[in-house]
């Protein structure tokens, strides 16, 4: 920017006198191409002349990919490296770039699936340099939007249908049942698959699989259960069949997590008895809030760890959580975050490296009344790095 400045105070006989190599170079301007000029008097002074001059970088390339991977959807055939970047400083506005089939994602299978990718961001990661619960549900809740929004019967609420939109109703979650058996680290790209199915009679599942884009092994499952909500009364409510056949052609009879294994046991009470830690004045800020005028579901798991031991954070990897949510809650309320902690039996571990595992439980409630927001639980396995 300094020599395009620079260039403006001259006059255009000197500038455009390529005689001069140096200025050649400066410029990379070819005399043989249509240069304009404009003339102005200012003050009285004698005539200027301003250049209008097209730089153009040589030598770099758009960064689309790392590592030869989609970068959240958009797709290109050959690897490049971010000192490979090719880009125009000045681009004619009068073009429009189409907007790249990938850059959503895309439905898979039928369009029963939706599909899409992402790359780990730096600010995605935690002390241990890989990807975070939050960040994980983060991406799931993403995909789930992207899913709704793509597939033709989106309405202007957040993630609702048209039908829904018209009768001022929102999907709430109920309960998630998430299982992780990789973090992915800062510059990975994860492939995400989502579908959604009939819940009981009243409600949907969505499910989701969590792959690496590289290896393509299944990293993380999960499986959620949602219902409707009344948007001004904030009510529970029947799904409307006008609802039922907008989504109803999207239903796919699978599951992410085996019957057998999805955590459907009922969730015991935490007590100020039963709590081995209690950590008060959880305050939701102006940022936790959804569009839906509630704490997003996601910032209750950074509340919910604020109660579990820095050891445990430290040393163990959070392999599996279920969140079962009970109540709303605003901005104006203030929680209490309780855990309780129980060592789970090592298995396959050789007797003296066998380190215990934990399986915790925990309970998001009011400081002022103790209503229940949120019961969860945890399971927490010692971080194999760690082991002699």
């Amino acid at each position: 920017m300094a020599l395009m400045q620079n260039a403006a105070i001259h006059y255009w006989e000197d500038l455009y006198n390529f005689s001069d190599q140096k200025k050649k170079d400066v410029f990379s301007i070819n005399p043989s191409q249509n240069v304009t000029f404009c003339a102005s008097r200012i003050n009285g002074c004698s005539n200027r002349r301003c250049l209008k001059v097209n730089a153009n970088i040589k030598g770099y390339k758009i960064v689309d990919t790392i590592n030869g991977k989609k970068v959240n959807g958009i797709h290109v055939e050959e690897m490049t490296f971010l000192g490979q970047r090719n880009t125009d400083l000045i681009k004619d506005r009068s073009i429009e770039e189409p907007n790249h089939e990938y850059l959503l994602g895309r439905f898979v299978e039928d369009r029963f699936v939706y599909r899409q990718s992402f790359v780990i961001r730096s600010y995605e990661i935690g002390p241990d340099k890989t990807a975070t619960m939050e960040t994980l549900m983060n991406l799931l809740q993403e995909t789930a939007l992207n899913h709704v929004a793509s597939s033709g019967v989106a309405g202007n609420g957040f993630g609702a249908t048209r039908e829904m939109s018209l009768r001022k109703l929102i999907w709430v979650v109920t309960r998630i049942h998430v299982q992780v058996d990789n973090y992915s680290s800062w510059g990975d790209v994860v492939e995400i698959d989502t579908w959604v199915d009939a819940a009981r009679k009243n409600g949907m599942r969505r499910d989701w699989i969590i792959r690496d884009y590289n290896t393509h092994k299944i990293i993380t499952r999960a499986t959620s259960t949602w219902v409707i909500m009344n948007r001004e009364t904030r009510r529970l409510c029947k799904i409307p069949d006008e609802v039922k056949n907008e989504v109803q052609p999207f239903y796919l009879n699978r599951t992410a997590i085996a019957t057998e294994d999805i955590d459907s046991e009922k969730i015991e009470k935490v007590t100020d008895e039963s709590a081995e830690r209690i950590r008060t004045g959880l305050a939701p800020r102006w940022s936790d809030m959804d569009a839906n005028q509630h704490v997003n579901n996601v910032k209750y798991i950074g509340w919910i760890l604020e109660s579990v031991p820095i050891n445990v954070l430290e040393d163990y990897n959070l392999t599996s959580m279920t969140l079962e949510y009970r109540r709303e809650c605003r901005q104006s309320n203030v929680l209490e975050s309780l855990t309780s902690m129980k060592a789970k039996t090592a298995e396959n571990k050789p007797n003296n490296t066998a380190k215990e595992d934990f399986k915790c439980t925990h309970l998001l409630r009011m400081e002022d009344d103790n209503a229940e927001i949120v019961r969860a639980r945890s399971v927490w396995q010692y971080k194999q790095k760690h082991m002699i």
